[in-house]
């Protein structure tokens, strides 16, 4: 009896999952597949340079590096080469869709970060966070070699019914990275996996926790407009949008392990990112982002809800 009330209660999860799936589908005019198939074909115009190869609305939002123009224009008229394969997620009830690889402008490396926003089977908004080192003349964050990049497989796999969390907790977990990010002191507002792994413009981190506990960044002033625009439910991923403020007035500080340290910050200083985590079983196992350097307390234009200045 208790074998068949566990399989009774699988069948009940999955159908609501596929229900709730339907029921977003309707409300955007594209499931999972047709937004993954626009994120393709986009792609595709993208490295011929020729907007009419995707179903792209005349009237399209265009942003790159949170600067609004007329589309197209920016790395739309230099990029070569995409060098990985694209990791693509989606949530029909946002109707968003987002990719994650690496180009080449010339002999030039970038790791690109998009987000389509699609209605009615026509692309409306376009979203680049792309972080070449020219974007990273401040203190340097990590830049990966782009031909030696590869995402983390685990990403793009389907997450088991059994280990899936809510949406809510999905972004719940997310947010809590960034709490735990913002004056880190040490103590820890999500949930991560013992082996969780984090991909920052192509280089991998391990041991994510630890250098959380330590209060390693405790230089964070502010981790501000986080907007979470995109859950893809099925693989378990939220993709975020966000900015780390640094006053740059903090010189010598101590870890919560006795050793001293000094910051890298010197003057006020910002980071604009695009960034995803992965959960199961209600813990981080993943994540990958797309840094770049922006003006000191930079807005973004596409924040849904931006913080009091």
């Amino acid at each position: 009896m208790p074998f068949i009330k566990s399989i009774a209660a699988l069948v009940l999860t999955l159908t609501l999952l596929s229900l709730g799936a339907a029921r977003a589908s309707a409300a955007t005019g594209c499931d999972k597949s047709c937004l993954e198939n626009i994120a393709d074909r986009y792609r595709a115009a993208y490295l011929k340079h020729d907007p009419k190869l995707a179903p792209i609305a005349s009237n399209v939002r265009f942003t790159e590096n949170n600067v609004e123009m007329q589309f197209p224009d920016a790395s739309w008229d230099t990029v070569t080469e995409q060098v990985v394969p694209a990791l693509t997620i989606s949530d029909p009830q946002t109707g968003n869709v987002g990719f994650y690889t690496a180009i080449m402008q010339r002999d030039t490396p970038g790791y690109l970060a998009v987000r389509l926003k699609v209605v009615a089977g026509q692309i409306i908004e376009i979203e680049h966070m792309l972080s070449t080192k020219r974007n990273l003349s401040s203190p340097p964050t990590p830049f990966g070699d782009v031909h030696e990049f590869q995402h983390d497989p685990d990403l793009e796999r389907t997450v088991a019914p059994a280990e899936r969390v809510s949406r809510e907790r999905l972004i719940e977990r997310a947010n809590g990275y960034f709490s735990t990010l913002q004056h880190n002191t040490g103590q820890i507002y999500t949930r991560f996996s013992p082996d969780a792994t984090r991909r920052e413009n192509g280089l991998k981190f391990t041991d994510l926790e630890h250098a959380f506990k330590l209060g390693r960044y405790a230089f964070n002033e502010r981790v501000r407009d986080r907007d979470f625009f995109l859950v893809d439910e099925e693989r378990g991923i939220v993709m975020s949008r966000g900015f780390i403020d640094h006053k740059g007035v903090m010189d010598e500080y101590t870890l919560t392990d006795g050793t001293k340290t000094r910051s890298v910050f010197r003057e006020p200083q910002t980071w604009a990112f695009l960034e995803m985590f992965k959960v199961k079983n209600d813990m981080i196992t993943g994540v990958e982002a797309t840094f770049i350097a922006a003006p000191y307390y930079m807005r973004s234009p596409w924040t849904a809800k931006p913080e009091p200045r």
